[in-house]
């Protein structure tokens, strides 16, 4: 027996029957199984696309604040270059302003350096103001007594007491009795000696590098033998004893024994610091600078190892010692 499904449709105009065999309800039955199978997977893909739409519309918020916080990055950084700019107009600015205080430091200091590297310059600088400060402070410079007129000079002279030529080993400072003297350099003590004959009361520093100053005809000592002095140290008073003819100070300067030209020191200063090898050509000055140059470079730790010897340049105008 056929299976038939039969199907009664009733309208005002009467009823109808229709009879649906097996194939066509198979095609029913699997265009209904399509349809579901549609709609599910409709479904799914509705489901799966909003989940995208809602992951793509977090990732736009995710990129928009992103972004925001790029463009506040950028606007410091902007911010940041402006300051850095600024800055480094103002560092160029100061070491412009360096450079040329070097350069007038340079013209004091007489080096020669006024084109070269700012680093080299600075060593150059830095090495010639620490061997003059270095000099200045140890080898016998300026007056012991201040601003005072130089009454009797170094070299021959007529005694003015034995009345017979002589050499007068150092100058006399017209001063009258009770002015201050001063150390001349840094040094050492070596010889506090009360006398009332020749020299009289008589003081002896010992200075670096074998330099020494003495001081005759005192009045009373403000130090003691052994005592460090600095140099500008109120070491004693002048006076009017021993072999005189009146009050004043009889000063010396003496390397390694022999006596030298006091005046050529006492003219000495920082604003003529050449001036001395020129007046003074008996000691190896380029010996004792080049000396002091290398310790100065040691200390300052320079970061060349050039040697600066054309700052103080006493090889060019001094000349070998006879004999």
């Amino acid at each position: 027996m056929k299976e038939h499904v039969i199907v009664t449709v009733s309208t005002v105009d009467g009823t109808r029957h229709f009879q649906m065999g097996k194939l066509l309800q198979q095609c029913l039955k699997g265009f209904g199984y399509f349809f579901v199978a549609a709609i599910i997977a409709g479904g799914a893909a509705i489901y799966y696309l909003n989940n995208e739409v809602d992951f793509a519309l977090l990732k736009q918020t995710e990129l928009q604040n992103r972004s925001l916080e790029l463009s506040e990055e950028v606007e410091q950084l902007q911010n940041l270059k402006v300051e850095l700019e600024g800055d480094l107009g103002a560092r160029e600015e100061r070491l412009q302003q360096v450079s040329d205080r070097l350069g007038d430091l340079e013209v004091v200091l007489g080096v020669s350096e006024k084109d070269g590297e700012l680093e080299s310059r600075l060593d150059a600088a830095a090495v010639t103001s620490s061997v003059r400060l270095y000099m200045l402070n140890n080898i016998p410079n300026g007056s012991p007594v201040g601003d005072v007129r130089v009454s009797s000079h170094y070299g021959y002279r007529i005694h003015p007491k034995t009345g017979r030529k002589t050499l007068h080993r150092g100058i006399d400072y017209a001063v009258n009795t009770g002015a201050p003297i001063y150390a001349t350099a840094d040094g050492v003590v070596e010889v506090v000696r009360p006398s009332k004959t020749g020299s009289g009361n008589f003081l002896r520093l010992q200075h670096s590098h074998g330099f020494s100053t003495s001081y005759s005809h005192l009045q009373k000592f403000e130090v003691k033998s052994g005592d460090f002095v600095e140099k500008g140290q109120l070491v004693a008073y002048s006076g009017n004893t021993g072999f005189s003819t009146g009050p004043h100070l009889h000063y010396e300067i003496r390397f390694v024994g022999r006596a030298l030209d006091p005046l050529a020191f006492h003219e000495w200063s920082a604003k003529n610091f050449e001036s001395l090898f020129e007046n003074e050509r008996g000691i190896r000055w380029d010996s004792l600078v080049a000396k002091i140059e290398n310790r100065a470079s040691d200390q300052l730790k320079l970061s060349s190892n050039k040697t600066y010897g054309n700052e103080v340049n006493p090889e060019k105008v001094i000349e070998e010692p006879e004999g």
